[in-house]
């Protein structure tokens, strides 16, 4: 399987060199996967962020996202930054009573259906729980946050509590519906190595991660369990597969020992990612990406467990030439007798 995605304004050069009106993925021969996920019931409103932003003066264009936070446009491409809504939190009742969704009773009767509608159609059917570590520094303020984990550890385990509490509500319905896998992430690690002790993300971040991955397994045990992280994330990965860990992301090649992790975990891990969108992808030849493909699949995938996909979504410096590459090179290369 092979896979990429794009930031809107390459997006839109790539849907005129595919034509208009015609299918990307189906053009490439993408990997084809439906994504679901619990969703809001009618009856019951969205939290009120509004008195968080009443007396503030927003740059034009900002929005505000469905956990409170202010996303204002950075004029570069699609970025933005953030606005944290408890950046000048000064208790810990703040973050108590922060509001945030109950979804513990959401329906998620529909969910079956469409798990049998993607499988109907040859595709993945994939469940999204998202983040915890980055939702929380998103609400409380990246300097805030991580201050709050050596100073005030019990603002940030309750504001990372409340979160984990939505996202066990999310797994479960997935599991429950029977999809093929369950994606979250959490960029924890940096381009040398972790954004904090190995310690303290798996006392802070991992028990709670591990404790919603062993609930899926419960539930469904074919459900595969799918995670992301930029950065060097080489000295957690087995404690992730000791959790339940099933295909990591993305690992970036400019960051860590591709080599040595397929060595230690190859034979129960599948790797999603490899190809470098800080290197091959924007600044290599077409050759270079089809060589590149090539290595990988002669590494890492000869006995299963290779999706091969950029190791992020695909900015507007990426050539076409590269993608077509890309695809042109997985079809010729990942064909088996």
């Amino acid at each position: 399987m092979y896979k990429a995605g794009f930031t809107p304004d390459l997006k839109r050069r790539v849907q005129e060199y595919v034509g208009e009106g015609k299918d990307i993925d189906e053009h490439f021969g993408f990997m084809r996967m439906t994504e679901m996920g619990l969703n809001r019931p009618e009856d019951i409103p969205a939290p009120d962020y509004s008195p968080y932003w009443r007396d503030e003066d927003l740059p034009e264009g900002t929005t505000i996202s469905g956990m409170g936070v202010a996303e204002v446009p950075s004029g570069f491409y699609h970025f933005t930054g953030y606005i944290s809504p408890l950046r000048n939190a000064t208790s810990l009742s703040e973050i108590e009573n922060y509001p945030l969704d109950d979804m513990s009773d959401w329906d998620s009767s529909f969910m079956p259906d469409v798990v049998a509608e993607a499988h109907a159609e040859g595709k993945v059917a994939s469940g999204y729980v998202g983040h915890m570590y980055e939702t929380a520094w998103q609400i409380r303020g990246y300097e805030q946050f991580l201050m709050d984990m050596i100073e005030r550890p019990a603002w940030a385990e309750c504001l990372l509590e409340r979160i984990a509490e939505q996202n066990m509500a999310k797994a479960r319905a997935c599991a429950r519906a029977g999809v093929d896998m369950i994606r979250f992430g959490d960029d924890v690690a940096n381009q040398n190595a972790m954004m904090f002790s190995p310690k303290m993300w798996y006392e802070m971040h991992h028990k709670r991660w591990a404790k919603i991955w062993a609930e899926i397994k419960s539930i469904s045990p074919k459900t595969r369990i799918w995670y992301h992280s930029d950065g060097n994330v080489e000295v957690i990965v087995d404690q992730m597969m000791d959790s339940g860990l099933d295909i990591l992301n993305p690992l970036q090649p400019e960051c860590l020992d591709i080599d040595a992790i397929y060595e230690r975990f190859g034979d129960r891990l599948t790797f999603d990612g490899c190809m470098g969108t800080q290197s091959t992808m924007p600044w290599g030849s077409a050759d270079d990406v089809k060589a590149r493909v090539k290595e990988l699949i002669d590494k890492y995938g000869q006995n299963g467990g290779l999706i091969i996909s950029p190791t992020h979504v695909l900015e507007p410096e990426v050539p076409i030439e590269n993608i077509q590459a890309l695809a042109d090179a997985c079809r010729q290369y990942g064909t088996f007798e």
